[in-house]
């Protein structure tokens, strides 16, 4: 390594990290001032005017968000399409959040635990075969969705757990494990294994070291398998429309298709673009609160 490359690295930071940050670095300098903010600006207007045209729209008057062609901004603010989300439209998108909700935390919190845990093994407790059963887990990524919901739809039944949260999530786990294990397992195997020995050698054991020592280090990991975990069961569509029946046990993708679909061909727009901003908003809020976390174990994760 240069003295100058040298000089570029910080300590506090991995180099994965480090190196993006000089990438960054070299194009601003490579461009001129002006050139950059442009840029930077054009970006930010890609991604955040479909945002702004759904708030919008669904801050409009009843009326207003049925004009067309639609007003480029509301000229009277309204909660009114918020509030005909409890239900008055026929379906209660409030409830069907919630339901969003408990299956997504509790398979995000199942794919964390099982994923730590088992990343944990394959990066630290080598044994014959560890790296075919690796493998062969990551294989599971090949297989479609689609090709399997009929055996799932079958086996949840005679299990008792089909039209149930319980079952959409445990689905939801099945499903999100393997990339889990995968960030996991890379996770703990960029964490220098003097860490381990030393709590070893201090008196704790296996799982105490672990949980005191190498967990906390891996903790932009976690955050990262807890994040996309979330998000896909958050989004996830096809699994909650075949598996849950009952419209009370509706997802919110799944409500939000009834919404959207209308009823004797008219669809309120001002109440659909409502339901699809409860759907988002939470998802930016989180990201935006594990930015930093997300992609430094996404980058340690992946690249490992």
């Amino acid at each position: 390594m240069s003295t100058r490359a040298a000089r570029t690295r910080d300590p506090g930071r991995s180099p994965v990290e480090t190196d993006s940050r000089n990438l960054v670095a070299a194009i601003r300098q490579s461009l001129p001032r002006a050139a950059w903010w442009a840029v930077c600006a054009s970006l930010a207007v890609l991604f955040l005017y479909p945002l702004y045209v759904m708030l919008s729209q669904s801050l409009k008057a009843p009326g207003e968000a049925a004009a067309a062609p639609p007003t480029p901004y509301p000229h009277e603010l309204s909660l009114d399409n918020f509030r005909a989300l409890g239900g008055d439209t026929g379906i209660d998108i409030v409830a069907s959040a919630g339901n969003s909700l408990l299956v997504s935390l509790g398979a995000t919190l199942a794919t964390v635990v099982l994923s730590t845990v088992a990343g944990y093994g394959f990066a630290r407790l080598r044994f014959p075969g560890s790296n075919i059963l690796f493998f062969a887990t990551l294989a599971t990524f090949m297989i479609p969705f689609q090709a399997v919901i009929t055996p799932l739809y079958l086996l949840l039944n005679n299990l008792g757990l089909q039209n149930s949260l319980l079952g959409l999530a445990a689905v939801y786990t099945t499903f999100q494990l393997p990339f889990g294990l995968f960030l996991m397992r890379n996770s703990f195997a960029a964490v220098p294994r003097s860490l381990e020995e030393a709590a070893l050698i201090d008196g704790c054991g296996v799982l105490k070291a672990m949980v005191r020592v190498v967990l906390p280090v891996a903790v932009p990991g976690v955050i990262t398998t807890a994040l996309l975990t979330f998000f896909a069961c958050w989004n996830e569509f096809f699994a909650a429309l075949i598996l849950v029946t009952d419209q009370e046990k509706f997802t919110l993708p799944v409500s939000l298709s009834v919404l959207a679909s209308g009823s004797f061909g008219s669809v309120d727009w001002g109440v659909l673009q409502a339901g699809v901003a409860v759907t988002i908003v939470p998802c930016v809020v989180i990201y935006l609160l594990l930015q930093k976390y997300y992609v430094g174990g996404l980058l340690s994760g992946a690249m490992k």
